[in-house]
């Protein structure tokens, strides 16, 4: 039976960073039963205004909730920017880049932004930050480049946000387990390795299926539907 895990999530999420050691703990116990598939989810993707001080406010306010929550390091220096436009869609696009041309090496790519964006206090929205990660990847910087800024690899960029629209995806991190052609959440938002474990465990060893349990569900809600279908009796 085909099993992926499919990981949905924005290098610039700061739950995402929060999640990141959760997320080698997954790839390194089942990546080899169900392998792993990054969908980047474009959490401020295009954004074009300055952060504003209520804005800056209101992110370092996730930064310190994530922290507290997981233990994660952050850079708070990154609020003494000026004029900063927080446009996650380069570093989603440039995570697309090293999936098709470095696949091995895109957790690792990955993770780099994140230290750079939440720890290194580095601009991780300019294709020269990209290109400092590709090359610590052994990626050739011309090609990483003609890549970057093809018309085909936006597109692509573009599909997967639009892959988790349609999905119902509502927030990050997202993962989501898939069995043959059904999907189900393992889990939506931060949750740490040790709740998720057991049910990886059931699924890879072919205790629990999606495949049922979606199914069974569908089969309820059908049941449900009939009986509120159903008009009440009447004495005659």
């Amino acid at each position: 039976m085909e099993r992926e895990i499919i990981y949905v999530g924005d290098p610039m999420c700061s739950w995402c960073w929060g999640f990141s050691p959760v997320l080698q703990k997954i790839v390194e116990k089942y990546g080899e039963t169900a392998p792993m598939r990054l969908v980047v989810g474009g959490l401020h993707a295009f954004d074009t205004d300055p952060m504003s001080d209520e804005y800056k406010a209101q992110i370092k306010h996730h930064w310190e909730q994530v922290a507290e929550a997981t233990g994660q390091a952050f850079n708070y220096a990154f609020f003494d920017r000026e004029g900063f436009v927080l446009d996650t869609e380069p570093a989603c696009r440039a995570s697309v880049v090293v999936r098709n041309m470095k696949p091995e090496a895109l957790l690792s790519f990955y993770e780099r932004i994140h230290k750079g964006y939440y720890v290194e206090d580095t601009d991780t929205t300019k294709l020269e930050t990209f290109l400092d990660y590709a090359a610590k990847e052994d990626i050739d910087a011309a090609a990483f480049t003609a890549a970057f800024e093809s018309e085909e690899t936006r597109q692509e960029t573009i599909s997967d946000f639009a892959w988790c629209q349609q999905s119902g995806v509502t927030g990050f991190p997202t993962v989501v387990l898939r069995e043959e052609e059904t999907l189900a959440a393992l889990s939506v938002g931060y949750q740490p390795f040790d709740s998720l474990e057991p049910i990886l465990d059931a699924w890879v060893s072919g205790e629990m299926s999606v495949k049922a349990q979606v199914e069974a569900a569908a089969a309820e809600q059908a049941a449900n539907d009939d009986e509120d279908a159903t008009p009440p009796e009447t004495k005659h």
